[in-house]
């Protein structure tokens, strides 16, 4: 995909609270149709297997036009422009959680978990070494100027997956939602993150700082229901096929959790991977 103007600036918003022990954070990005830019809002989702990782797809200018080079899953992240979309993806890898095992443990310190829902979590610091800034795109003018570590090259040789279908589908919908497109918006949707993938009018719909309208919040979606007890072991343990679709929160469980946002100026201020 080729595109003549570059993408808008990355808006502000909360990170709605992780639905569902095992679901990984995925941004949100500014993706491109005939009729203009639309905001694919950032979504919990279930990776397609234990172990693998999202990378985020970015813009690049590249030969006089803006290129999207699309997000993967694999065992590591790779290189997306050192675009700074914040909850732990900083611009190089991603700090946001790990897995151990065959269980996805989360970083408190820059996530949003609730632990009366998840229980596999720790807190390391993540110093941020970029700019902290709301640009979307990879070269150019205003651009990032990021290039590929020795890591990311590595990373982009191993076996990817591609996204699930419940990804699809949200992009889809979003697609189809006028009031995502950037010429309605103004570059500040009133769905900029849910949490489950395609949930646009469920409870815990977040929208972008100053945006013209609150997100409506409908009944809750019953296409993702919220696994429960032990013996609903898939879903802390995501299987193959699963898709569907932290800033610390309280440190005693039932005390409610503070939501972490991306700052005014742009992304979380974090950065430094683990890959």
């Amino acid at each position: 995909m080729q595109v003549n103007e570059a993408p808008p600036p990355l808006p502000a918003y909360e990170q709605p609270p992780c639905p569902v022990e095992g679901y990984i954070w995925t941004p949100g990005y500014w993706a491109w149709t005939p009729a203009g830019y639309y905001w694919v809002p950032g979504t919990w989702v279930a990776p397609p297997r234990v172990g693998v990782l999202w990378t985020p797809g970015y813009w690049g200018f590249v030969g006089g036009v803006y290129v999207f080079h699309a997000g993967y899953w694999g065992p590591h992240v790779g290189f997306y422009g050192g675009v700074n979309y914040g909850f732990g993806y900083g611009g190089v890898g991603f700090a946001g959680g790990r897995w151990v095992g065959s269980s996805f443990a989360y970083n408190q310190s820059v996530t949003n978990v609730n632990v009366t829902v998840v229980h596999n979590t720790y807190n390391e610091t993540v110093v941020n070494n970029v700019t902290v800034n709301r640009v979307s795109y990879n070269g150019g003018g205003g651009g990032t100027v990021a290039s590929p570590t020795a890591e990311e090259r590595l990373a982009a040789q191993e076996p990817h997956v591609a996204p699930t279908p419940a990804q699809h589908q949200h992009v889809q919908q979003a697609a189809a939602n006028p009031a995502l497109f950037a010429k309605n918006n103004g570059g500040r949707p009133s769905i900029a993150a849910t949490p489950h993938a395609s949930a646009f009018n469920a409870p815990g719909v977040v929208g972008a700082h100053g945006a013209a309208a609150a997100p409506p919040h409908a009944q809750a979606v019953t296409a993702h229901p919220h696994p429960t007890g032990p013996a609903n072991a898939a879903s802390r343990h995501p299987q193959p096929g699963a898709g569907s679709a932290g800033v610390p929160n309280g440190k005693a469980q039932g005390q409610k959790p503070k939501h972490p946002k991306q700052p005014e100026g742009g992304g979380h201020e974090e950065k430094t991977a683990q890959r």
